[in-house]
């Protein structure tokens, strides 16, 4: 009597940190950070001459709270990369499993190609992880549709794939969360900087109007403070950009990883079963 095909068993959900789903919180958190560090530390009246703000910095935090508001705009992207990228590396690490991940391919793709699957998923148990929850769901499949005598080869075959793609589906979002915004602070860095370092510059050429004399000793002083914008936006978008390309080589490893093991198991089944 033929069998019914069941549903391959859902892959393991993560245990563990997986990520932080509202990253707006992070975001108001480091804006109030920001904010907070350049008015009351960048601001410390101890940093002027004199002790007014209004006055000449005395030292480098004048000079970069001399910025203006958009400082502060600028240390709240500093510190929402630096905050995302702890939160990435906390939320991939877990999803990497406890194995070395080269090796953890290695052994389990020969595991699967002699059809020792009991090893396959006592590696799967002890690799845990968003690899190993994907094995665990394209071995499930490869042993449900083995029994199943209704089926084609091919359509076999298509079914393990399937499993295997939808498994992958249901580990992505951790993978990737976070990352657009990481993405969006490498442009916003800069491009906050340039609206920093003009605004600075149209306030310095005002006071020069002002005065109604080229100040050269003014002049200087206003294109160096307006350039602390521009100095601050290009390391929020340096570390920006480091934080997003690291972690994406880290996405794109375990991805291969996972791209590998799915064919080997199709082609273990192809290669063992003869039937049409």
């Amino acid at each position: 009597m033929a069998t019914t095909t069941k549903a391959a068993a859902p892959a393991k959900k993560n245990s563990g940190f997986t990520g932080v789903k509202d990253a707006w919180i992070i975001l108001v958190v480091c804006a109030i950070a920001g904010y907070s560090v350049w008015y009351f530390v960048m601001g410390n009246p101890d940093n002027f001459v004199g002790g007014d703000r209004s006055g000449h910095p005395a030292n480098l935090l004048g000079t970069v709270y001399k910025g203006g508001f958009v400082v502060g705009l600028i240390l709240t992207l500093l510190f929402t990369v630096i905050c995302l990228g702890f939160e990435r590396f906390l939320a991939i690490k877990n999803a990497s499993g406890k194995m070395n991940l080269a090796k953890f391919t290695i052994q389990v793709k020969d595991a699967i190609k002699n059809q020792k699957f009991d090893e396959a998923r006592s590696l799967c148990n002890k690799m845990q992880g968003s690899v190993a929850n994907v094995v665990l769901a394209s071995i499930n499949m490869y042993q449900t549709v083995e029994k199943d005598d209704t089926l084609k080869k091919a359509a076999k075959i298509a079914k393990i794939q399937q499993a295997h793609e939808e498994a992958i589906q249901l580990e992505m979002p951790t993978l990737q969360m976070n990352m657009p915004m990481v993405a969006t602070i490498v442009s916003l860095g800069t491009l906050t900087a340039l609206f920093g370092t003009v605004l600075g510059m149209i306030g310095s050429f005002q006071a020069l109007s002002a005065g109604g004399g080229a100040d050269s000793m003014a002049l200087s002083a206003g294109i160096s403070e307006a350039l602390v914008n521009t100095a601050s936006g290009i390391l929020t978008s340096w570390v920006a950009t480091v934080v997003y390309n690291f972690f994406s080589n880290k996405i794109d490893k375990l991805t291969y990883a996972l791209d590998e093991i799915g064919f080997t198991i199709a082609a273990t089944y192809d290669s063992n079963h003869n039937e049409a």
